[in-house]
């Protein structure tokens, strides 16, 4: 096994790189050593970054590291997330603005950070963010990958990848909003919303570079159907293999390698 932050297997699936890390800890390391690199090398050319990160536990070493890295210039940073459920109240802990305020936007500052205001009208709320997300290209998506290989809520019954829409409103499957539960943010099934606002997965791809962080046993099945299957929205995530820059970092329970290096 490897040390550090070392990848104990690295290979390319179509265009997409994988990286596989001995551990949780060391993967949330690389990616966020390589998040950093990302920002310094788009600040490098342009005055500011235009980031999109997602809200989940699968996200919490990438998002504690990048709290604690010096050397980020955040007031060159301009920030938004990816989805939101409809239907929370404001002071709800599991809205996914009150994650990403808590885990990273209170402690880095970034220069604009633009949150989803999901109990406005939808329509109305979905053209409001889409003007902001459309003023600029996006540079860097931080993403993860759902047990339904759903990413964001782009879930295999939403998920088109040739969407004309920048963002929209969803219908959550159950996988879906089950892994909710499984990821803790909810009681049971009954509490879960049913509805979101989602950035399509065209937004998604139009970015620059994608770093997806995708840690866990529970996560194992939507990996190898990204990585083997073919490229469809039955697996939203498999998309990802089309993408010029996108990085997926696993780790070992997530990836689900044998001792022969197969799946």
């Amino acid at each position: 096994m490897g040390s550090g932050f070392s990848a104990v297997m690295e290979t390319t699936v179509d265009t997409l790189q994988v990286r596989v890390f001995e551990n949780r800890a060391s993967m949330g390391l690389a990616a966020g050593v390589a998040t950093v690199e990302k920002i310094k090398e788009v600040l490098s050319r342009k005055q500011y970054v235009r980031m999109v990160f997602a809200a989940a536990p699968s996200q919490n070493e990438l998002l504690e590291y990048l709290c604690r890295v010096e050397g980020v210039d955040w007031s060159r940073v301009v920030a938004f997330h990816m989805d939101e459920y409809i239907g929370l109240p404001e002071a709800a802990p599991q809205r996914f603005a009150a994650y990403l305020q808590e885990h990273l936007f209170e402690h880095v500052r970034p220069f604009e950070t633009h949150l989803l205001q999901s109990n406005n009208d939808p329509s109305h709320e979905c053209a409001r963010y889409a003007g902001l997300l459309c003023e600029a290209p996006i540079d860097i998506v931080c993403l993860g990958i759902g047990e339904n290989g759903h990413i964001a809520f782009n879930d295999p019954g939403v998920a088109d990848f040739h969407d004309p829409a920048v963002i929209k409103p969803v219908q959550l499957d159950e996988a879906c909003r089950m892994q909710q539960v499984h990821d803790g943010c909810f009681p049971d099934l009954a509490s879960v919303p049913t509805t979101a606002l989602t950035l399509t997965v065209p937004t998604l791809l139009s970015a620059s570079h994608l770093i997806c962080v995708v840690p866990g046993q529970t996560k194992r099945e939507a990996v190898r159907r990204t990585l083997t299957e073919s490229i469809s929205s039955d697996c939203p995530a498999s998309i990802l293999r089309t993408h010029r820059d996108c990085t997926l970092y696993l780790d070992i329970e997530s990836y689900g390698v044998t001792a022969d290096g197969e799946f």
